[in-house]
């Protein structure tokens, strides 16, 4: 494409469904106090099940949300999500009960599941050789806005509990209105898929995407994968408190640092390294890296080595967009969408499991009464989820373009 525009206006999107998902949690405790009383205990079960309901929507919408983005277009799929998104925000800062609140997370988990059809359209106008280097582009996006979220929302949050939800609706209307202005259609007669319901919802997604020669390995890799890496998120704050006795202030700094980390890595460092060791080699060299990394982080007992071994531990982070690559290469140029959506439900299932697992895993070995105290211990469980990937990956034919 000769203008750059519409590429920024995804970017732009990505930026604003991650920067939505951490922009209201440094105000959804006191939120949920405000509207539904009790006290903070209680809030954090209410938070646990908003949390929930909003992955399960991911879960079962992104195959939905790109199925129709393979039928009716990119463009009128994202421009609508974006509306919808700004009017989910714009109800959660008036909501005046937990039902409400409880309503705009589904609804926010639905218009979250864009992220495939943004994935779709960069796919559509990249060259398949270059793709996984533009997926890159939107797993930096991803971790610019995780690190923007939780900072912007609290400053926000000082201003008022709703004032984080205006500041989203006015983030989303004006980059709706961005949109409607320089966001070509990608989707031409010839790339137009016939909508159906048997391949919309994930189950029918999964079938029909698995089938393709190889891809249902990878999508099994990118699952495990996918639970590994989530460990950082589900244990991060807990495991640091309790091996370094960090303050939320210090947990703070080591996520931003984290995830501008991976922003550098998946939108500059993963070109460089694409070009060199090529998609298996890339794939191969991330996982062995995560494997290190994980390790480090299980066994490190000095607070000051893990806060410098955190930016690092990004470096791994290029197995995802070579994954995408490769498999978008294999599906054909209708079900590009479709592929997008199985990856966005995939990678909503593993924030499911993962958080249940290293949860467990870490209260297990925190515990008064454990075997052994090991607050690492989930980076360890990590570690050997790398080693399945590798089976996983090594061990499968490589597929044929389709």
């Amino acid at each position: 494409m000769p203008s750059r525009l519409p590429l920024v206006f995804i970017l732009i999107t990505v930026v604003i469904d991650a920067m939505g998902i951490g922009l209201i949690l440094p105000v959804m405790p006191a939120l949920i106090e405000e509207v539904n009383g009790g006290s903070l205990a209680q809030a954090a079960v209410w938070g646990g099940i908003l949390s929930f309901a909003f992955a399960v929507m991911q879960f079962l919408f992104g195959p939905t949300v790109g199925s129709l983005s393979d039928r009716f277009g990119r463009r009128p799929v994202l421009l609508v999500s974006l509306a919808v998104m700004a009017l989910d925000y714009l109800v959660m800062a008036l909501a005046g009960s937990i039902w409400l609140l409880l309503a705009g997370r589904i609804l926010g988990g639905i218009t979250a599941a864009t992220q495939s059809t943004a994935s779709a359209f960069v796919a559509d106008i990249t060259e398949k050789e270059k793709r996984a280097a533009r997926f890159g582009l939107i797993g930096a996006a991803f971790g610019v806005g995780f690190v923007l979220g939780p900072l912007l929302g609290g400053v926000l949050g000082e201003m008022g509990t709703r004032a984080p939800f205006y500041a989203a609706a006015a983030l989303a209307t004006l980059n709706l209105v961005f949109g409607m202005f320089i966001l070509p259609e990608t989707v031409t007669d010839r790339t137009r898929r016939a909508f159906s319901w048997a391949r919309a919802n994930p189950f029918g997604a999964f079938r029909h995407i698995g089938a393709l020669p190889g891809v249902g390995r990878l999508i099994a890799m990118f699952f495990l994968y996918q639970v590994a890496f989530f460990v950082y998120p589900s244990v991060w704050a807990y495991y640091t408190e309790a091996r370094f006795g960090w303050a939320p202030g210090m947990i703070g700094i080591s996520l931003a640092s984290f995830g501008i980390s991976i922003a550098l890595v998946q939108g500059a460092l993963i070109g460089v390294i694409l070009k060199r060791l090529g998609d298996r080699g890339t794939v191969i060299y991330g996982l062995c890296f995560n494997f290190c990394a994980f390790l480090a982080l299980a066994l490190v007992t000095d607070g000051t080595v893990a806060l410098i071994l955190t930016p690092l531990t990004a470096l791994g982070a290029v197995v995802t967009p070579a994954l995408q690559g490769i498999m978008s290469r294999t599906a054909p140029d209708d079900s590009q969408g479709e592929l997008q959506g199985v990856l966005s439900s995939t990678a909503a299932l593993a924030m499911i499991v993962s958080p249940l697992l290293m949860t467990r895993v870490f209260s297990a070995f925190t515990a008064a009464d454990a075997p052994v105290h090991l607050p690492g211990a989930p980076f360890l469980v990590s570690m050997a989820l790398m080693v399945a990937c590798g089976a996983v990956y090594l061990t499968r034919r490589a597929p044929a373009p389709a």
